[in-house]
């Protein structure tokens, strides 16, 4: 009878499990593969249509970005002389028409930032914000009060995670 050692049969073990797990992952990214082929690739792409005719020169950001069904928009703030009260308006109003362009709404946001140029302006913001419809469900939402300002000299900028 042939003797057999521990060492030679753990590493005919190691091996074994080694061109098993290649087997499997070679299976599994030939499905992958398969998979990938039928159903569209997602990327990053404006949700409005093209402008007509289209900007000159390098655009610094974007108004809004789409990633499959998930709508990021940029931040809008009101730059004008006016009260709290009525830069939220202003830009919880233009959000809002923005929403609606790319396919969205304000029920269908997902995350809200806000950015005051003085917390003390956030109760009077909190009552038009509370104004608007939000949906059964309200977004969630962040307020901060950034230590340089907002630029532009906005009392407030709001932007918003939303789906399409």
């Amino acid at each position: 009878m042939e003797k057999k050692s521990r060492r030679g049969l753990l590493t005919k073990g190691a091996v074994a499990a080694a061109a098993a797990t290649g087997a499997a992952l070679l299976g599994k990214s030939a499905e992958a593969q398969a998979q990938s082929k039928s159903q569209p690739r997602l990327e990053k792409r404006s949700p409005y249509p093209p402008p007509n005719p289209p900007p000159t020169g390098r655009v610094m950001y974007s108004r809004a970005v789409a990633y499959g069904n998930m709508l990021f928009l940029s931040g809008v703030g009101a730059h004008y002389f006016g009260t709290i009260e009525e830069h939220t308006k202003t830009v919880l109003d233009e959000l809002s028409k923005n929403l609606t362009e790319a396919g969205s709404s304000l029920q269908k946001c997902l995350k809200v930032s806000v950015f005051l140029n003085d917390l003390g302006d956030y109760d009077a913001m909190n009552r038009v914000y509370r104004s608007y419809d939000w949906g059964g469900i309200p977004p969630v939402r962040t307020t901060v009060a950034p230590a340089s300002g907002i630029p532009g000299n906005s009392l407030i900028e709001i932007d918003v995670i939303a789906y399409i």
